[in-house]
């Protein structure tokens, strides 16, 4: 076997292997299917991208479908982009407006029609010899340059952005999911780069031996980081949970508020009573509760009651409502007569609604294990 045997073999199981992934989120039954069929679609338009990795020289019998193949690139950076966006925000949807991500794709046929679509196969070649010397064909290398930098840096926005809101307003967010999605993203930016070493290579050393290494490097980094990604998409239920687009982070909301704001006797007897409440009458004891559902209670307007945690307690909503949990768990695991619980029952009972997040908040207040504790209370 050549090493372009082997090359084209790895890059087929590849190819395939993401199709597969791609099929698969098509057609599992889930009530998140638009961020299903949008990861897909981003799965789609690489896997279509990677049949270059099957190519030792150009399809000249399938001229136009190589050049259609080429405008495939200008929506990868905005399917995912959107694909961001519908695992953040519980309540996105398509609309078309969302059309005007597809310009550059759009744009890009337009110049293919002039010189390739519509012509004999003589002029075909004569305008793909020429078109890497035309400086409207590196206007489009820019511009997809440009825009893979401008979409993922606002995903990396969104997804910090989502995760302010998560921690002001809701509790049992599961943060690792939001990790896991800015770490593919970031994983994403990085593979970028072999893309940008493998024009540079082209260009300094030609369509040589190198450029293929690269090239199948790019693709099965791609592939693996990929399968990463959606296993742990799988192994976490709630991975599409996302919050509600209409939350704004609270700096958004009191943008004049100082960041430690000065304490008064109003707000001391506000947050006296706040606890008092919490106490009493044990809200987080709601594994589901949000800050809506806090203020509700309270007869407090949320904005009000989340200014209270965030800037006068100085406390994200979620570790507010999980300290209260913890010292619920504790007296359970202090308590003789209820021994007979499990740290599974247990964290279902005082309002966690996962082992994990259960056990990482227990040792953040306590600097222990909940079984440790169990057996050796403070």
């Amino acid at each position: 076997m050549d090493k372009y045997s082997f090359l084209e073999i790895t890059a087929f199981i590849g190819i395939f292997l993401v199709f597969f992934l791609a099929l698969f989120l098509l057609t599992v039954k889930t009530k998140h299917r638009l961020a299903n069929w949008l990861l897909a679609f981003f799965l789609f338009t690489n896997a279509v991208d990677a049949f270059k990795f099957l190519m030792r020289d150009f399809p000249v019998n399938f001229i136009n479908l190589e050049a259609f193949r080429w405008s495939i690139n200008y929506l990868v950076p905005a399917s995912f982009y959107l694909y961001v966006l519908s695992v953040c925000f519980s309540k996105f949807r398509l609309k078309p407006k969302h059309l005007l991500h597809t310009i550059p794709f759009v744009a890009f046929n337009l110049y293919m029609m002039s010189g390739i679509y519509f012509e004999d196969r003589a002029a075909k070649v004569n305008f793909i010899n020429a078109m890497n010397q035309t400086p409207i064909m590196h206007f489009f290398y820019f511009l997809f340059e440009f825009l893979f930098q401008v979409y993922f840096i606002a995903s990396f926005l969104v997804i910090r952005k989502s995760k302010t809101v998560y921690l002001e307003n809701y509790t049992n967010p599961n943060i690792s999911i939001l990790n896991a999605l800015y770490k593919i993203t970031i994983l994403y930016y990085v593979l970028h780069f072999l893309v940008l070493i493998r024009w540079l290579v082209s260009f300094i050393f030609g369509w040589g031996e190198l450029r293929q290494w690269i090239v199948t490097l790019d693709g099965f980094a791609f592939f693996f980081c990929t399968c990463w990604y959606l296993f742990v998409a799988l192994n976490n239920p709630e991975f599409f949970r996302g919050v509600n687009s209409q939350l704004k982070p609270l700096v958004d909301l009191i943008p004049k508020q100082k960041s430690s704001p000065i304490l008064d006797d109003e707000k001391n007897k506000q947050i006296i009573a706040l606890k008092e409440f919490m106490i009493k009458n044990e809200p987080y004891l709601d594994s589901s509760l949000t800050i809506q559902d806090l203020a509700e209670q309270l007869n407090m307007p949320v904005k009000d009651l989340s200014a209270l945690i965030n800037l006068y307690m100085n406390k994200h909503f979620f570790d507010f409502i999980n300290e209260y949990r913890i010292e619920k768990a504790k007296e359970i695991l202090k308590n003789p007569l209820q021994k007979e619980l499990t740290i599974l029952e247990i964290l279902y009972e005082v309002g966690f609604n996962s082992k994990s997040s259960f056990s990482t908040s227990f040792k953040k207040y306590t600097g222990t294990t909940p079984t440790n504790f169990r057996k050796n209370p403070n």
